[in-house]
């Protein structure tokens, strides 16, 4: 069963959309799916759904509510492709990571208890990649996240399971990018990166162009070995 709910925004400006997908029975856990530039889109809104479907609670939140709520594109077509780079730049990532932590309080209340992951793309990506450095997420998993070059000063806050997958042939992410991610975050044992040869950004969206079935399914099941094992 999907619906959508409201969490209150914890700087007390307002409330913002989730989009929820629950399992059949008790949830195993709960998953936090956090969105590309492209807003809770079709694609997005699948990840969620599958995640119920193996038993997890999935909680994907309105990243952009402050300035562009709705927002749902397809990266298929070029002008609406065009619009999300256009609107990204409106997003505060420190305002987003507060909506994280609030939609984390949420997940944890309406489970009473259990652990809760998160999982983003892209812009998400990053955005996974600070909830693991700035809150008590239990597991985080990125995909290509852009950015988090730019923030390895707070990798040392790094305490619980990270995974990042990257693509190797990212034409956001050059290969100097990857190389400071890898020397600051291989030291800790806490953090995994997986590396994905001859496929480019974007390789592990739900549908679509930008697929990259192989390199996608091996990312996944990657992704639903970790959460099995780290939100058990």
């Amino acid at each position: 069963m999907t619906d959508m709910m409201e969490v209150a925004a914890i700087d007390g400006s307002g409330s913002f959309p989730v989009y929820r997908a629950l399992p059949a029975g008790t949830p195993k856990a709960a998953i936090i799916v956090i969105q590309e530039i492209f807003g809770v889109n079709a694609g997005i809104r699948k990840k969620a759904d599958d995640w119920a479907a193996l038993g997890y609670l999935a909680l994907a939140p309105d990243m952009f509510w402050r300035f562009a709520p709705g927002f749902d594109v397809d990266p298929d077509v070029p002008e609406q492709m065009a619009h999300a780079f256009e609107i990204r730049t409106k997003f505060n990532v420190d305002k987003g990571i507060q909506d994280v932590e609030a939609v984390i309080r949420a997940a944890r209340a309406l489970m009473t208890g259990g652990k809760v992951g998160i999982v983003g793309f892209c812009m998400g990506g990053r955005v996974s990649y600070l909830a693991a450095t700035r809150t008590d997420i239990d597991a985080s998993v990125g995909f290509y996240g852009a950015g988090i070059d730019a923030a390895l000063g707070e990798s040392h806050a790094i305490a619980k399971p990270l995974l990042l997958h990257f693509a190797d042939q990212d034409h956001f992410i050059g290969a100097e990018a990857l190389s400071a991610i890898h020397a600051a975050l291989d030291p800790n044992a806490h953090v995994t990166i997986e590396e994905y040869p001859g496929v480019d950004h974007g390789f592990a969206d739900t549908f679509g162009k930008r697929r990259s079935g192989e390199a996608a399914s091996l990312a996944e099941a990657r992704t639903r070995d970790f959460f099995a094992e780290h939100l058990a």
